[in-house]
């Protein structure tokens, strides 16, 4: 399994169904830790994200209701007041995910750690295709997953200690007369430490480490992915402009 996860972060985005549905065929047993969806929590009538972090044995947790999907009668809570965060920060994480994102599913899970602090893990799940949630309709095919993981330490002093650790995953593709089909894909992965004040909360906190780190992973991935792309097409195949400037006079 530990493989398995392995070539799944060095294949390229735009293959990962494909080798998805290879490790499936190879891994049967274990197709609950390969997949990630969305699920819809009856109670709420909000979709949610499952994943390792909110599951336990066949069940996850939903960060609306807290209840398990399906049931499950001793699955591990967050305290009641980590709890009261995880609900406000899924409040706002909406909010932010839809003014940044336009759409999509997003999730916020809390848990207590062995260190007297708390863990809580951000993702963000969005389908940017024409077909699906791409309000702009300038995507054929387009998927972001972004998931961020942040470990809190125990208060001192007034502050607490932040160690971020984000992960994107970025697949896209168009089909127009004028660029024709274009396929781009990738995936990167940053961590921060700081330490700050508690005085304005914890999840203030948060918001502004995911802000900044997700403002440099954009931009990373726009130098990257995107800069390096432009700079081969362009020594490839420059425009006609320069072209007709290089050649001679006949």
């Amino acid at each position: 399994m530990e493989a398995a996860m392995g070539l799944m972060r060095r294949i390229p985005p735009k293959h990962s169904e494909t080798a998805l549905s290879a490790l499936l065929s190879l891994l049967p047993h274990h197709s609950s830790d390969l997949l990630s969806q969305v699920l819809c929590d009856v109670d709420s009538g909000q979709e949610f994200i499952v994943c390792e972090y909110n599951r336990d044995a066949d069940s996850y947790r939903s960060p609306w209701s807290n209840k398990y999907h399906p049931p499950l009668d001793d699955g591990p809570y967050p305290s009641p007041e980590l709890r009261k965060l995880e609900i406000e920060a899924n409040d706002v994480f909406t909010i932010y995910r839809d003014q940044y994102y336009e759409g999509g599913f997003s999730s916020v899970y809390m848990w207590e750690n062995e260190n007297e602090g708390f863990v809580a893990c951000f993702l963000i799940k969005k389908d940017g295709s024409k077909t699906a949630q791409g309000r702009r309709g300038y995507l054929q095919e387009g998927a972001w997953d972004a998931i961020h993981v942040i470990e809190v330490g125990p208060e001192e002093e007034g502050t607490a200690r932040y160690c971020l650790t984000s992960a994107v995953m970025l697949s896209l593709t168009t089909n127009d007369e004028s660029s024709g089909t274009f396929n781009l894909s990738g995936s990167i992965r940053r961590q921060m430490n700081m330490e700050l004040s508690i005085a304005e909360g914890h999840l203030c906190n948060m918001g502004r480490m995911i802000e900044e780190m997700e403002s440099k992973l954009r931009n990373s991935l726009d130098q990257v992915y995107f800069g390096k792309t432009k700079e081969m097409v362009c020594t490839l195949r420059p425009p006609s402009e320069i072209v007709e400037m290089k050649l001679p006079d006949s």
